[in-house]
């Protein structure tokens, strides 16, 4: 399959990945270090991946792995608490054949889903800097290219804002200015650019405080869902 075997040579690249010295300390760091509650694990410790159906019409773009997540499993959006909002409320969907995501051997499939960051490193604070998510958005923009996906969902401004500035550098677009995020935004943007849609990150700041629930998240799944079956 085409795409199939563009996405492994593009993740054994990323998985390479040496461009931000920052990162490059930080997420080694963590994984020597550990977290007392993961201290038998062996932290992957290295750039995530995307990760998803090759044949996926909808592409989902966070914002970094999490030291203790990403960092740790090796897989975007796995093993942390943002990963166990995020997988409930795709399978709910229909877009994940389990609700959990914990480890890379743990059967999770996605389905007409692709997830992918806005940076592939974890970052201190959780902030990756402007010149590390350029360094990454080349990976971005080539997932777009072979997957040619019909919506792009993305979680939290960072990653919104990621998006369109890969949109603005191919000419689809003149400014980032006119595309506002906001939690359920929906923007048609200039063929062949694929439908935008946004929400809050699930990060445990907005989940614990009530900021994004899971009807929330429901709400907007279901109506990507109808937009593709169109």
């Amino acid at each position: 399959m085409k795409q199939q075997s563009a996405l492994a040579r593009l993740a054994r690249e990323v998985v390479a990945c040496r461009l931000c010295p920052r990162l490059v300390e930080y997420r080694e760091r963590i994984a020597r270090e550990k977290r007392r509650a993961y201290l038998d694990w062996e932290y992957w410790g290295k750039p995530v991946p995307g990760f998803g159906d090759p044949q996926a019409k909808l592409l989902i773009v966070g914002l970094a792995p999490a030291a203790h997540g990403g960092n740790r499993t090796g897989r975007v959006f796995t093993g942390d608490r943002s990963s166990d909002f995020l997988f409930a409320a795709l399978y709910e969907a229909g877009f994940a054949n389990q609700p959990t995501s914990v480890s890379r051997d743990d059967g999770l499939r996605l389905i007409d889903c692709y997830i992918t960051a806005t940076a592939r490193c974890a970052p201190p604070d959780n902030k990756p800097l402007p010149s590390e998510i350029l360094n990454c958005r080349g990976y971005m923009e080539r997932e777009i290219r072979i997957l040619e996906p019909k919506a792009v969902l993305a979680l939290g401004r960072i990653a919104w804002d990621a998006y369109l500035e890969v949109l603005k550098q191919r000419g689809l677009i003149a400014s980032r200015t006119p595309y506002q995020f906001a939690h359920s935004a929906e923007v048609q943007l200039p063929t062949p650019a694929p439908r935008l849609f946004g929400v809050y990150h699930p990060s445990q700041q907005n989940t614990q405080t009530g900021r994004v629930t899971a009807g929330m998240y429901t709400q907007v799944l279901a109506h990507i869902r109808e937009f593709l079956a169109d």
